[in-house]
């Protein structure tokens, strides 16, 4: 029997809803799709909280969303809101009015999230396998832009340049029209640095938009170029819409091109965004696909029902933290060698650790991480490492896995997991326990490494009560190898109440 979802995006130009059905044979198909023009991004990036004329809008679109959704006897229901109620200070009240009126429990998400959700809804729709994708989205309060490789993450950055947001703060300023789009451009300009620093020279195989504007954009093509409209925007056609839209003012634009008013004011600033986007990319075309975050929901959910989350979230985890690692200058060979070491020791003592494919694949990220606080300085790179970590979400983790990736990699040298340590103690008690069981084994396959010259072919591990016995294999003697498992072997043995011993 098919399954009825429904998606709601909350962002800072608008509130969209779409309803889908999920057939037994796993198709998704879209039915239908509402928009109302509450502007949030107005409030809160003038005042940093919603206004409670604005909250009252709002609260009457969840009642008249919650009809709809009730008509159409939806079995699942998420709602995402971005920018603007990640920084509205009145978030919290505004989320649980509307679970009042509506029982809509609304999700505030991150921006890697939102990338991420926005990267599920675009691979639906264009064939990103054995290709460098740069994936741009606009929206009224953030601009994000994400490296994607052979279809996984490698890496997202998220701008606090949305087309809502340049509006209110430059048309504070009081300037003219024309004054307002110069001071737009010179503000998209001054984050070039960034943009290239994001993209930095790599090929680029293909680039996808998405967000209302750009779609409005691609739309334009027909009525400013005279051109049809195939889903794609080239960067010549860009620049001469551009040129059109400066020359029209904001009641011309709605009389001539037919643009709502919440879309005529933000197309020019979103535009500029844009092209300079592309530009700095070397970006020659742009694909639309008409897609976003609502329907990257929509996916996920329909993932969820068919319990597929773990296994689709393994590829992207480890290509998300192996570009991290890159990005500061890990040793690769180094990090990847003691993640191998780890989930063969995890494998090989669950009947210790009791822990599930979740905890394998924390501790494997961990692993391959461990030592990218070196970065910062040799001198403390364990707590250097946990400040990466945290200041830089793995994409497909939530906020409590990261919390444990960084506390895992935190404990794998020095100090043992202690409550006295702020970060440890913010753990829930069973966290803390996971925390220091993967630590342990960690520990103990940062030292089968503990030269950085993988000379440990493999190992295996016996189990005799209460004695632990690593048998080593490699190259060489592996005098130093043995010397360095016996001096982290401590906390292991502490965990689990056995006695460590290393055998050839």
């Amino acid at each position: 029997m098919p399954t009825t979802l429904a998606a709601i995006d909350i962002g800072s130009n608008a509130i969209r809803l779409s309803i889908g059905r999920i057939e037994n044979d796993q198709s998704l198909t879209v039915m239908d799709n509402f928009r109302e023009p509450v502007r949030l991004g107005r409030d809160v990036f003038a005042k940093r909280m919603i206004s409670d004329e604005t909250t009252e809008a709002a609260l009457d679109v969840f009642k008249h969303f919650k009809e709809i959704i009730d008509r159409n006897s939806v079995t699942f229901t998420k709602a995402a809101a971005t920018s603007a109620l990640r920084e509205a200070t009145n978030a919290d009240s505004f989320a649980d009015k509307i679970l009042h009126v509506s029982g809509i429990d609304v999700d505030v998400i991150s921006p890697e999230e939102e990338a991420r959700l926005i990267h599920l809804a675009i691979a639906s729709k264009v064939n990103l396998k054995n290709r460098t994708a740069l994936l741009i989205d606009i929206g009224g309060g953030s601009t994000e832009i994400t490296l994607t490789y052979d279809g996984s993450i490698m890496s997202t950055e998220s701008y606090r340049l949305g087309a809502v947001r340049l509006l209110q703060l430059l048309e504070e300023k009081k300037q003219g029209e024309k004054k307002f789009n110069t001071l737009v451009q010179e503000y998209v300009e001054a984050t070039r640095g960034r943009f290239k620093k994001e993209i930095k020279g790599k090929k680029i195989d293909l680039c996808v938009g998405t967000g209302g504007n750009i779609e409005a954009l691609a739309a334009l093509k027909k009525d400013v170029l005279e051109k049809d409209r195939d889903g794609t925007l080239s960067i010549e056609e860009l620049g001469a819409m551009l040129r059109k839209l400066l020359s029209l003012s904001f009641d011309e634009r709605m009389q001539q091109l037919r643009l709502r008013p919440d879309r005529a004011d933000v197309i020019v600033p979103a535009s500029i965004i844009l092209q300079e986007i592309m530009r700095v990319g070397g970006i020659d075309e742009l694909i639309v696909p008409r897609v976003g975050l609502k329907e990257g929901i929509m996916i996920d959910m329909a993932r969820t029902v068919f319990g597929e989350h773990e296994h689709l979230n393994r590829d992207q985890i480890l290509a998300s933290a192996l570009e991290l690692g890159r990005k500061y200058s890990f040793d690769e060979q180094h990090g990847t060698s003691v993640a191998r070491y780890a989930v063969d020791l995890f494998d090989q003592t669950r009947e210790l650790h009791n822990l599930g494919l979740e905890h394998r694949l924390l501790l494997e990220a961990a692993a391959m991480l461990h030592d990218i606080g070196s970065f910062i300085s040799m001198t403390g790179h364990h707590k250097h490492t946990f400040y990466l970590l945290t200041a830089n979400p793995i994409i497909g983790l939530n906020q409590n896995q990261t919390r444990i990736v960084a506390n895992v990699a935190r404990y794998h040298r020095k100090s043992f997991p202690k409550v006295q340590h702020d970060s440890f103690r913010e753990l829930s008690s069973k966290d803390r326990v996971v925390v220091s069981k993967l630590a342990s084994i960690l520990r103990l396959a940062d030292a089968m490494d503990n030269e950085h010259a993988s000379r440990v072919d493999s190992f295996s591990v016996e189990h005799k009560k209460p004695k632990l016995m690593i048998h080593v294999h490699g190259k060489g003697d592996l005098l130093l190898e043995k010397w360095a498992l016996m001096n982290k072997k401590e906390l292991f043995e502490n965990i689990f109440g056995v006695k460590v011993s290393i055998e050839d």
